[in-house]
């Protein structure tokens, strides 16, 4: 189970932290991943980390202003959001699997499992 915490209202240029708890073991052998889905839109990638070698990736739009961190002792992944834009808002979703490979990295359906969202609202 993934459950995902920090959203909120926030002007533009503005930073937010996201965190996502995992329950259960073995969290250290889970790819995790941030996704999010603005209204009338897909949902998209933001930003991953693949469970071997703390490799990265983020979505072009977000690279530079957005930081995917995990705490494998805490089962815990973070995103933290620096100079946010309306072009941000939307529902952030905590995704995890364990046996994607990584070249599927942003692809959300190679991701079993799911938090329930968070809000985040960006105001120009």
């Amino acid at each position: 189970q993934l459950v995902e915490s920090g959203g909120g209202l926030v002007q533009a240029g503005a930073s937010l932290a996201l965190s996502c708890v995992a329950s259960g073991g073995g969290f250290r052998r889970y790819t995790v991943a941030w996704f999010r889905q603005a209204p009338g839109r897909e949902r998209e990638f933001v930003a991953a980390e693949f469970r071997s070698y703390r490799v990265t990736r983020y979505a072009d739009s977000v690279k530079g202003r957005f930081t995917i961190s995990r705490d494998n002792a805490k089962n815990t992944v973070s995103l933290q959001m620096n100079t946010l834009s309306p072009e941000d808002t939307g529902v952030y979703y905590c995704a995890a699997d364990s046996t994607i490979i990584q070249s599927s990295i942003a692809d959300s359906r190679a991701y079993d499992y799911w938090g329930q969202g968070t809000q985040v609202t960006v105001s120009s």
